[in-house]
């Protein structure tokens, strides 16, 4: 087993992304310690921020929270540097968001940093700061004890960006049932590369930004026949808790009662046999509401002279019920990177004329245009 992992026995992570506000907007510090409290007391370590959360408030209350009532060797704690964020136009300035983080956290070092966000319209900013090289520098320093990415693209940026950065010790990715299979999201398929280049997984969106804790009724009822009472955003904590090749899996918690739902369930993987099926189960419901019959047969594909990836599109547009729309508007991005979109369409008819469901394509594809952001 990796060094990481075995260092890590306890999954979840605390995210500290969505912490508890007060009614004038900033973060409910009392709560958040609370909190953390109950988080060290059942065995976790693992907090995630990042410089840009909460305009970095999330940061300062880690140190009010954690750093200054904790002992160093009581918790680890994870933060991002992301240099196309609005405010941040240099190398310089990009980074300094790790000397700034830093000092926020009050911590001496930090134990895992990460190069934030990374995906196809921001990756070559990375390379064009030298920050790759900038972490390898910090970690030498002993200002950083492990360093990674967070990604947000396709595999194939995935396997580039490993190989040509083999000493990456870990890699957070999004992980959730709803999108294991998700042509827009990749989860298995870049589970899987990670683990093939025997990086740890840090899981992000286990819940998919609270989407599967509160899912649409046809799940609910799923899960709720299933009998045990177990909450929604459990199943889908477990659901991703169970995969092996894990380091944490972070949950962004915004109240006690979340705190000590995701403790208990954290305490119950993996899941039984049984269990899984009810999760398959659920996967079905969520993806059988479909507005466009598509069954990615792709004989559209074969010969579409703009290679647009026709059914990729209408999969992310069936998905998008019940998703933020940044999510779906992220997720067109990926499947049409490097391809083409639907605005690209010059209505020839190929797809139409071979499409054994006989969909009116361009069309459907007209009504996608919006995701185009």
């Amino acid at each position: 087993m990796n060094a990481l992992i075995q260092s890590n026995p306890f999954k979840l992570g605390f995210g500290l992304m969505r912490l508890p506000k007060l009614s004038d907007g900033s973060i409910d510090v009392p709560q958040v310690c609370e909190m953390a409290d109950k988080f060290i007391a059942a065995g976790g370590t693992y907090f995630d921020t990042a410089y840009v959360y909460d305009g970095g408030a999330s940061e300062a209350a880690f140190k009010a929270a954690v750093a200054d009532r904790y002992p160093r060797e009581a918790y680890t704690i994870a933060t991002k540097l992301h240099p196309t964020i609005s405010g941040v136009n240099s190398e310089k300035e990009a980074k300094a968001e790790f000397f700034t983080s830093l000092e926020r956290l009050g911590t001496g070092y930090i134990d895992y940093y990460l190069l934030h966000a990374i995906q196809r319209t921001n990756v070559d900013t990375y390379d064009e700061y030298g920050l790759w090289d900038f972490v390898k520098e910090q970690k030498e320093k002993g200002l950083i004890r492990h360093w990674g990415f967070s990604f947000h693209a396709d595999p194939e940026l995935l396997e580039e960006l490993l190989e040509k950065h083999p000493d990456a010790e870990f890699v957070q990715l999004q992980i959730n049932y709803a999108d294991w299979e998700n042509p827009g999201v990749a989860s298995r398929k870049n589970w899987e590369i990670c683990k093939a280049h025997g990086k740890p997984v840090v899981i992000m969106e286990p819940v998919k930004g609270g989407v599967l804790a509160d899912p649409i009724p046809e799940v609910k009822a799923v899960f709720d026949r299933e009998g045990s009472g177990r909450s929604y955003a459990s199943w889908a904590l477990r659901y991703a808790a169970s995969l092996d090749n894990i380091l944490a899996v972070l949950s962004g918690m915004s109240n006690i009662a979340q705190m000590e739902d995701n403790l208990g369930s954290i305490r119950q993987i993996p899941l039984t046999e049984a269990e899984r099926k009810v999760v398959q189960e659920a996967l079905e419901v969520l993806n059988a509401d479909k507005s466009i019959p598509c069954t990615a047969c792709h004989y559209c594909t074969e010969g579409c002279p703009m290679n647009i990836p026709i059914p990729e599109i209408f999969n992310v547009v069936n998905r998008r019920k019940g998703s933020p729309a940044f999510r779906t508007i992220r997720e067109y991005g990926i499947v049409t990177q490097n391809r083409g979109k639907a605005s690209d369409c010059i209505a020839c008819g190929q797809c139409e004329s071979i499409c054994p469901q006989h969909l009116p394509i361009i069309e459907l594809l007209k009504q996608a245009r919006p995701l185009e952001a």
